[in-house]
Parts: structure tokens; sequence; C-alpha cells
């Protein structure tokens, strides 16, 4: 029974890591990379933030005074200054529900905090896969036009032994001479595009490391209908739920702005010593403002701040919806776009086989040979971009739906 066991821990992680797609970088270090870069930080910093606002609204807004006043009296019958003074303690009270709903307010901003560190995970995922596939894309033109340019490096030395033997004409030196030309200027705008995409990607995510060799992968399909990935990323779209959060924080507000129509009394204790200390006066002391006309357009502002959050976030919603489901047309479109474009880049480069053999025979020139050997680097450049793309759109809806880079557990502060 042990040996069954312990080959099923052996062929665990194997199976984990061949589940991971080849086109993308590992998921723990894609995670590392997007858990430390600094957006996510400063999102983490605001929760500690927003847990300090909480406690300062869970302690309330009012302190405990203290007030002391010290005089002399003079007493014409007796001819002399008498000694007084006056001690006291107050406090203002919050009375009715105010202190539930300024908990209840601190308390949602803290969520709403934790909310905008999984949507600053989310937005950094999106960065991460825009720039690894911009470098994909920057990469595989640059391999393609190093390729096409050691073909006319052979080509043109094949040119130069038929033209030392007489079997072709030297026209057609020069005429590979401008193809290779072209083809290293070409290849050299697109490594230096390639190095452009991988300085943005690697000091963006220093954390992640690069493969040597540009991974390759079939894209599969969405295998999905549209209703299920709304339905995702609806789910998880975390800047919908932050104005969902940011709603319920300002009718709160709304009903915390309401309470505020009561004034709060101020409540005290009173020592004083009269007479050079003849007297003593011991009292309680009450203060109730009255409420004025700030304090109800107060609350009307604040009702009227719920409303429009309100409208923020049916609007809102329309535009997750409105792009899940362009996001799903164009991956669906890209997948099959990157179909067409793998059958086109077969052909042509078996028309260019059939051209290089034909020429070899001298039954067609080089100009023939030439443009057919163009028009299959084009063809599998095209057919790579638009494999890329098609991965691109698909990780893209993952992402948004959930299903990809997944945020870490909330660490305990």
């Amino acid at each position: 029974m042990r040996t069954p066991a312990l080959a099923l821990l052996i062929l665990l992680p194997l199976a984990a890591a061949a589940a991971e797609p080849p086109d993308l970088p590992p998921a723990a270090e894609a995670s590392a990379a997007i858990t430390s870069h600094p957006d996510v930080l400063a999102a983490r910093a605001a929760v500690a933030a927003a847990r300090a606002q909480q406690r300062a609204l869970e302690a309330g807004p009012y302190e405990t005074q203290l007030r002391f006043g010290a005089a002399r009296r003079r007493d014409r019958a007796l001819a002399r200054d008498l000694s007084e003074y006056e001690l006291g303690i107050e406090r203002p009270l919050r009375i009715g529900d105010k202190s539930r709903l300024d908990r209840e307010i601190g308390e949602q901003s803290v969520a709403r905090a934790r909310l905008a560190v999984g949507d600053a995970i989310h937005e950094t995922a999106r960065g991460l896969l825009r720039m690894w596939f911009a470098w994909m894309r920057a990469r595989a033109e640059s391999e393609d036009w190093a390729d096409q340019t050691a073909l006319l490096e052979r080509q043109l030395a094949s040119v130069d032994r038929r033209v030392r033997l007489g079997d072709a004409p030297r026209q057609e030196r020069l005429l590979a001479q401008a193809a290779l030309a072209q083809a290293e200027t070409s290849q050299l705008q697109a490594g230096l595009r390639a190095d452009v995409a991988r300085a943005e990607l690697t000091r963006s995510f220093p954390a992640l490391q690069l493969p040597a060799e540009l991974p390759q992968a079939e894209v599969p399909p969405l295998g999905h209908d549209p209703g299920w990935w709304r339905e995702r990323m609806l789910e998880h779209n975390h800047a919908l739920e932050m104005a969902r959060a940011e709603q319920r924080r300002l009718r709160l507000l709304t009903a915390r702005a309401d309470a505020e129509r009561t004034p709060d009394p101020t409540l005290g204790l009173r020592y004083a010593s009269e007479r050079d200390d003849s007297e003593r006066v011991i009292g309680l002391v009450l203060n109730v403002p009255f409420s004025g006309a700030a304090r109800s357009a107060a609350a009307d502002e604040a009702l009227a701040q719920a409303d429009a959050a309100a409208q923020r976030e049916a609007a809102l919603r329309r535009r997750v919806e409105a792009e899940a489901a362009a996001l799903y047309a164009g991956a669906a479109a890209a997948h099959e776009a990157a179909q067409r474009a793998a059958l086109a880049a077969e052909g042509m480069r078996r028309n260019s086989e059939l051209a290089e053999r034909a020429y070899a025979l001298g039954e067609s020139n080089l100009a023939d040979v030439l443009l057919a050997q163009r028009y299959a680097i084009e063809a599998r450049l095209a057919a790579t971009l638009a494999r890329l793309g098609a991965a691109e759109s698909r990780y893209r809806l993952l992402i948004d739906a959930g299903e990809l880079w997944p945020p870490e557990p909330a660490r305990p502060d």
C-alpha cells in the first residue's frame, strides 16, 4: 500500500507543474511578482490606514475636557480681597445610534480597503499579462526576421556560386544582396522593439525570470458560453464590489448625518470654592446645543451622495457587462483568426519550398523565389502573432473571471 501512495505524492507536483500554461510565467513566480508590486503594497498600506480610521470612529470625536478658572473678589464690606476658583470636568456624549453607526462606517471602510487590495492585484495581473505578451510578440517578430536574414544569407551564398559558375546573371546577386540588406534592417528594428518590451517587463516586474526560448503553446477553445463568462466576470470584478461597498458606506453616512440632526449633549461635573473657601459648590453641568440649518443641509448632502453612488454602481455594472461581451467576442474571433492564419502559413511554406525547387531546376528566377520566401515568412509571423493574440485574449478572460493567478489569502495583521 505504501508504494502507490508514495508514487502519488511524487506525481502530484509533476502533474501540477505540467498543468501550468507553458506560454505564461510559473504561477508561483507570477503571484510573487504581482503581490510585491508597489501598487499592491500601497493598497495594503491603505488597509492599515482604514483600520486606524476605524479605531478613531469607534472611539468617537469627543474627548474629556478639564476646565479650571481662578479669580479674586473684592469685598468692600470686609475691606479685603477673597480668592475663588472653579474646577470642572466635561465630556460630550453620543446619543441614539451614533456609536453603532460610527462603528459600522469604520467596518465598511476597512472592507472597501480590502477590496481595493484585490482590485490592485487584478489590475497588476492585467498589466503583467499585457507586458508579457508584448514582449513575446516583439521577441517572435525578432526571431522571425533573424530566420529570414539567415535564409537570405544562405540564398546569397547560393547565388554567388551560380554567378561564379555562369549559371545566373549578376543581377540576381544584386537582388539577393538588396533583399538581405532589407531583412537585416527589419531584424535590427525588431530586435530594438524586443529589447524595449523586455526592459519594460523586467523593470515593472523584476521578480520574473524570462525564459531563454520563446514558449510555444496551442490555444485551446474558450470552453464556455458568453453567459458563463459574464457571470464569472461580474462575480470577480473588484471595481464593482468596491462601488457596492462605497454605496453601503455612503448609506451609513447618510444615516449618521440624519442622526446628527439631534445634537449631542455635554455632561460635566463642577466644583467651586468661593469667598476664600468659606463656600463650596458641587454641581452637574448639562450643555445642549440647538440644531441649525447646517445639520439639515449636511444630511441632505449625504443622501444625495448616496443616490449618486447608486447610479455610479449601476453604470459600472453596465460597463462591466459590455466589457465582458466584448472580451468574449474578441477572444472567440482571435481563436478563429489564429486557426486560419496557421493554415495560411502552412500553405505559404509549401509554396516557398516549391519555388525553391523550381529555381534549383532552372524553372524560375530568383525574384520569384525571394517573393515566395517573403510571403512565407510574413505568413508565419502573422500566424505567430495571431496565436499570441488569441492566447492573450483567452488569458485576459481567465484573469477577469478569477481563474488565473488568484490573489493570495488575506494576511492576518
